[in-house]
């Protein structure tokens, strides 16, 4: 990675805490999410009441994270991968790295790799049997890797299919630091194509990293950097990526200035369900722009995580997309403590956080 003067800069302090609270920040609206990930919104209704599922304290804790946090644990131990090498001196293709640390997330959820696939000694993270557990990971995502060749966008696997897995897992390309935007939209949409084939998977997954990287920097703003994710989809040449951001940002920009609350009902109306790609970033970017007159970064990230997590659709991915988005606007501070205790994975989160920081811009002395 080039630390030359001319690409983007970081306080070393604030990136730490962007880190850690946007793979917190995920984790949680995922763990919050998968609890009603098949649940249609009357079904929500029933059984946490009107106002639906707001907190950790209507779960059974420690509340699970899904396949939505594994495999962006897994990215950024990719990353962690190529960085190791990198600070030795010795030159590794991150997307190849990123490909075999999915692998070996596959075999976590206790598939064997085909015949054709490279094997690789396991790593840390691997024996974190928190991470063990088969979570409805998504279809793509799976018969992608088990084809045993590595997807690129020249020659893709699952040429259609433009399901979620791409977004909910891309967070981590937008905590690179001393990378330029455009460095972070290649590596994000290469990353994508391990798995997914179609140009929305794609692009909406390196719009969505891109975005994170905006928010990097201190002084940023999330109105900021939500008009540069609709400028990247417009010059995506995916039409229903650019057509779902706009309608994200008009919707939260009416909510805002109306006397009505948000509504589920018309959310699902105007930007889907989730399922897909450019649903679930519409969603996500949605519920945090929707919620940012909250008096406070811990009311603006639970209000955020509560829109997107109570609708017919994706709740996990949804709910993660939002989750990574206020916490890397913030850091730490929009993080509840008593939120952060509630998941089964939090320590692993935290060590692979700092993981990253330490091949990054390293650990406070």
């Amino acid at each position: 990675m080039n630390n030359s003067a001319s690409l983007p800069q970081v306080d070393p302090e604030l990136f730490r805490s962007k880190v850690r609270a946007c793979l917190l920040g995920g984790a949680l609206g995922d763990a919050l999410g998968y609890a009603v990930e098949f649940d249609s919104l009357d079904g929500i209704r029933s059984r946490f009441g009107a106002g639906g599922l707001t907190d950790f304290q209507q779960l059974q804790s420690p509340a699970p994270v899904s396949d939505d946090t594994q495999m962006t644990l897994y990215t950024v131990d990719g990353f962690v991968e190529v960085l190791q090498w990198a600070n030795d001196g010795v030159g590794a293709d991150e997307t190849a790295c990123l490909w075999l640390a999915y692998l070996r997330w596959l075999k976590t959820q206790g598939e064997a790799l085909p015949a054709n696939a490279p094997d690789q000694p396991a790593r840390w993270i691997d024996g974190q049997e928190v991470l063990h557990h088969r979570r409805a990971p998504g279809n793509a995502c799976i018969s992608g890797l088990m084809t045993g060749e590595m997807g690129t966008r020249a020659r893709p696997v699952n040429a259609d299919s433009k399901g979620c897995g791409t977004v909910m897992r891309s967070a981590p390309f937008g905590l690179l630091p001393y990378v330029a935007s455009d460095t972070v939209y290649k590596f994000s949409a290469d990353g994508a194509a391990l798995t997914h084939g179609h140009p929305s998977a794609l692009h909406s997954a390196a719009v969505f990293s891109a975005l994170i990287h905006d928010l990097l920097p201190a002084g940023s703003t999330l109105a900021g950097a939500a008009s540069a994710a609709v400028q990247r989809a417009g010059a995506s040449g995916v039409p229903e990526l650019a057509e779902r951001l706009e309608a994200a940002l008009a919707l939260a920009a009416e909510d805002r200035a109306g006397s009505r609350e948000p509504s589920a009902e018309r959310m699902k109306q105007v930007l889907g369900e989730g399922w897909t790609a450019e649903e679930a970033l519409a969603i996500g970017l949605y519920a945090a722009l929707a919620s940012a007159d909250a008096g406070t970064p811990q009311e603006h990230f639970r209000r955020a995580i509560t829109l997107a997590v109570n609708h017919d659709g994706d709740s996990d991915s949804t709910a993660s997309v939002a989750g990574n988005i206020v916490g890397v606007l913030y850091g730490l501070p929009a993080l509840p403590d008593e939120w952060v205790q509630a998941i089964d994975a939090r320590e692993t989160v935290e060590q692979m956080a700092d993981a990253l920081i330490g091949v990054t811009v390293g650990q406070q002395r």
